[in-house]
């Protein structure tokens, strides 16, 4: 304590000063509205500066709270595309009245672990069976389609990404309504390929790509991405399309787990017609 006010004492001369430069500062202030004026525009700006800055800190730290809240909300909007009345359990949303006629409920997960450069890449998710969670699901984020899931424990799910040789997907060039089967060759992240599209058929570069529905997993209009580029393999009769894909697989943070709630009746129907 001595040596604070042995400090004090030694510039007990320019402590005074700056007192009295405060006293001299709020004398004027009370006396003059132009030095007022003057001495609040500046004192707001270097307040306002804090603020803001302060602002941008706390905004921050509320990134991932919000990033949770944002996805919610796109799972809800998403539920909506198909009438139904439903209930809500977390982030997980559920059809209460099946007279509605509703088919697919979205799941929000994060993603824990992500490869984009081996020839088989995997995705692992913070949701499993507890969450309602079953192989077989797709899954996709805002961008567009992400994978497959393929392996479920209670609290964790292991997707196929559509970043791997084994990924075949039902898709549609939507301009045309032409079907097509989405692979991936390999190489770049970002690069999908498109088969089974003939030929004949008036392809455009920029041509949007979605999902068709017709796989029983995901469901139709789920955007896949945009051609790119467009050619015919010696000997073929059908398009090799390459395309940009519209989700960027190696910045994922959330996705959307999909349930497909009629899934077991049309895989039924279809065992019987193959059977006959």
């Amino acid at each position: 304590m001595r040596y604070i006010l042995a400090f004090i004492w030694r510039y007990r001369f320019f402590f005074l000063f700056i007192l009295l430069e405060l006293i001299s500062v709020v004398l004027i202030v009370n006396k003059s509205y132009y030095q007022r004026s003057v001495i609040t525009g500046a004192t707001d700006g270097f307040t306002g500066r804090i603020y803001t800055t302060w602002s941008e800190i706390t905004s921050y730290f509320r990134l991932k709270s919000e990033n949770e809240r944002l996805a919610s909300e796109n799972a809800r909007l998403w539920q909506k595309i198909t009438p139904g009345q439903l209930t809500t359990d977390t982030a997980n949303l559920r059809v209460k009245d099946t007279l509605y006629g509703q088919q697919y409920t979205f799941t929000v997960a994060k993603v824990i672990s992500n490869s984009t450069t081996l020839r088989n890449n995997y995705i692992m998710l913070n949701k499993g069976k507890r969450h309602g969670i079953v192989r077989d699901m797709a899954v996709f984020n805002s961008d567009g389609i992400v994978g497959t899931v393929v392996s479920v424990t209670d609290n964790f799910s292991w997707v196929m990404s559509i970043l791997n040789q084994h990924t075949r997907l039902s898709a549609r060039i939507n301009r045309l309504n032409q079907m097509g089967t989405i692979v991936w060759k390999g190489g770049s992240p970002a690069i999908g390929t498109l088969l089974d599209i003939p030929a004949h058929v008036k392809i455009k570069r920029g041509d949007t790509i979605s999902t068709s529905g017709y796989s029983h997993i995901f469901p139709e209009g789920i955007m896949a991405g945009t051609v790119e580029k467009i050619y015919v393999e010696s000997g073929d009769h059908f398009y090799t399309i390459d395309f940009r894909f519209s989700a960027d697989l190696n910045s994922l943070q959330y996705v959307y787990i999909v349930k497909n709630l009629l899934r077991d009746e049309q895989d039924e129907l279809s065992k019987n017609v193959v059977n006959e």
